[in-house]
């Protein structure tokens, strides 16, 4: 296995795959807000939420799903800032995995990575974070 980085290449790959993983286990996690209502903890982030209320038509009142999952549809996202946030932190995110493990690969096929894609690599890195 030979690779054209430096030291310097090799522990900006690892790092960014460890930035990238973080970024994405972070957006897919529900626990960016946590509080109570209707005395039950809740938590939901951009993709998902825990125990949310849904209105029981039949019973005319409102109960908790004391469950995680991502919501109903693109629409049942709360706000439209909201939505604009999932829809720009999944980009980061996949933007910081693919400067990821073409770094990774760097490490690994000789002559994949030069400086110019170096820099390219950081631009989008400097663009998905």
């Amino acid at each position: 296995m030979a690779s054209s980085l430096t030291c310097a290449g090799i522990v900006w790959a690892f790092l960014s795959f460890l930035c990238a993983a973080a970024s994405c286990v972070g957006f897919f996690m529900p626990y960016w807000l946590l509080g109570s209502q209707l005395e039950k903890s809740v938590s939901f982030g951009t993709f998902r939420r825990c125990s949310y209320p849904v209105r029981d038509e039949s019973r005319q009142t409102t109960v908790m799903v004391e469950q995680c999952g991502r919501y109903a549809s693109f629409q049942a996202i709360p706000s439209a800032e909201w939505r604009i946030c999932t829809v720009v932190t999944g980009l980061g995110c996949g933007l910081l995995l693919l400067v990821a493990l073409t770094a990774l690969m760097g490490c690994c096929v000789s002559e994949l990575i030069s400086r110019t894609v170096g820099r390219v690599a950081g631009g989008i890195q400097f663009l998905g974070g």
